[in-house]
């Protein structure tokens, strides 16, 4: 059985630490907030998946350091954040592997959807001193596609409701989230 935690954050500047000690599922959900998160796998064969979802008006910073303390443990993120205004938003995202820590695995999926014309920037960094590791990251900056929001008007749906349907899959990516712990996060998507 995973481990489920819930964050919800709401225009702060935050710190978090986590020590992951067995499987462990993250759902971070953040409105117009900074964020500072660093996560430790301490023990062998433990499983984390990080999902970072945020909405953003100001200028704002998001920084996280997944470390792999020991050997065969294994780290997914996905990290989606939604920039609304012409702001600033950055991501500085860390998968750390020591040459002690073989047999890991160590992924990044990080996107930002442009709503307007903000400066969004994403660092994604894989800092790998082993060999034995397994170990990918990602990045894409930009807006929804054209296609995809043809494709649901071709289905009757106006372009604004289009839109919407698109950023709720985007910013709820997992069918596992319990809808009623994130409703004020759910809120904010329809003010978009």
């Amino acid at each position: 059985m995973n481990k489920i935690l819930y964050v919800i954050d709401d225009n702060s500047n935050n710190n978090y630490k986590y020590e992951i000690t067995e499987d462990t599922i993250i759902y971070h959900f953040s409105i117009n907030s900074s964020n500072n998160v660093e996560i430790n796998l301490v023990n062998e064969n433990v499983n984390l998946y990080y999902y970072y979802n945020n909405i953003n008006y100001d200028d704002n910073e998001f920084k996280i350091d997944v470390k792999h303390k020991v050997g065969n443990t294994h780290s997914e993120l996905y990290n989606h954040g939604v920039n609304v205004k012409n702001n600033k938003l950055t991501y500085y995202v860390n998968g750390i592997v020591p040459k002690e820590s073989a047999k890991c695995i160590c992924n990044q999926e990080n996107q930002i959807i442009n709503i307007n014309d903000g400066k969004s920037t994403i660092c994604p960094n894989l800092l790998i001193d082993n060999y034995d590791v397994d170990s990918n990251h990602g990045a894409y900056i930009g807006r929804f596609s054209e296609e995809k929001i043809f494709y649901l008007m071709s289905r009757g749906i106006n372009r604004e409701d289009a839109t919407k349907l698109l950023l709720n899959s985007y910013l709820i990516n997992s069918d596992s989230i319990d809808l009623n712990k994130i409703d004020k996060f759910i809120k904010e998507i329809e003010k978009i």
